[in-house]
């Protein structure tokens, strides 16, 4: 399982970002896969999930709802996180990851791979 993060970047307040997390060695209707952010000084925490439960569901971290939507593409076995109306405590390098489960949330402990980070700045 290899998941590659890629779209971070410079930003200003209120504006938007999309980042992709191509996978590889699974299809993406197997896991569930997910989103983690980490700001300077601060734990990694979760943004968003895609279950593979079979129902669609989706997790959104508060934080981020209303403003942040995953979606995936099957035949580029990709997924998504389009970021709207971006703040600056949105500031921070995103992670996508799988714990090789089904279920939404994911539990941070239980990740058993993760993309390499891309780094999202929002500032004037």
């Amino acid at each position: 399982v290899q998941l590659q993060a890629s779209g971070g970047g410079l930003v200003q307040p209120g504006g938007s970002l999309r980042l992709s997390c191509a996978a590889s060695g699974f299809t993406l209707d197997y896991y569930a896969i997910g989103w983690f952010r980490q700001a300077p000084g601060k734990e990694r925490e979760a943004v968003s999930c895609f279950s593979s439960s079979g129902d669609g569901s989706t997790y959104y971290a508060d934080s981020v709802k209303s403003r942040f939507t995953m979606s995936k593409d099957n035949a580029k076995n990709t997924v998504y996180l389009q970021m709207n109306s971006l703040k600056p405590e949105d500031t921070a390098i995103y992670y996508c990851a799988t714990d090789r489960g089904w279920y939404c949330p994911l539990d941070i402990r239980g990740i058993r791979d993760w993309g390499q980070g891309t780094q999202v700045t929002v500032s004037s």
